[in-house]
């Protein structure tokens, strides 16, 4: 049985899919990550220098697409075991009620997209973002196969927020 995580940052286009796909991938069917938008903009997508992290790190983008959390409070939506914010704004947001009531967590990073300079150091924002949930997913993909609680999933979620990026 995996554990099912939900990332959430304000527009569901950098940050929260590139934790998305990278807990998908370093997890193997452990953990089933997906991501959401607090405040989902109109024709939102995967920002592309997102994907281009991923793809770089050899990660699987196929089917990554930006999403309101509201599919994730709707009736039928797999119940989520941990919560994770990406910002203080959708931190601060007036969040649904969860079905299963989850661990949750906050773990903030400076938004990629904000990154000024030339593409290549735009870029390198992306890859430090990866680079640096990387270290924190590694704490949950790690956890003990039999037997995590919440109380177990939120512990190490809040371990790992502690690690600076």
């Amino acid at each position: 049985m995996s554990l099912n995580v939900l990332f959430i940052c304000a527009h569901n286009s950098s940050r929260s899919i590139l934790a998305e796909a990278a807990l998908n991938h370093i997890s193997k069917g452990r953990f089933q990550a997906f991501s959401a938008a607090s405040h989902l903009r109109d024709q939102e997508q995967p920002n592309p220098m997102a994907l281009k992290a991923l793809t770089t790190a050899k990660i699987n983008t196929e089917g990554l697409r930006s999403k309101s959390w509201d599919e994730f409070s709707a009736p039928g939506a797999p119940e989520m075991d941990l919560v994770i914010t990406m910002c203080e704004e959708s931190s601060q947001a007036q969040a649904p009620v969860w079905p299963g009531k989850p661990a949750i967590a906050q773990w903030v990073y400076k938004d990629p997209t904000l990154a000024e300079g030339t593409d290549k150091q735009k870029q390198a924002a992306f890859n430090n973002v990866l680079l640096s949930l990387r270290q924190r997913l590694d704490i949950l993909a790690n956890l003990p196969a039999q037997g995590i609680d919440r109380l177990q999933l939120q512990q190490a979620a809040l371990k790992a927020a502690v690690i600076k990026d």
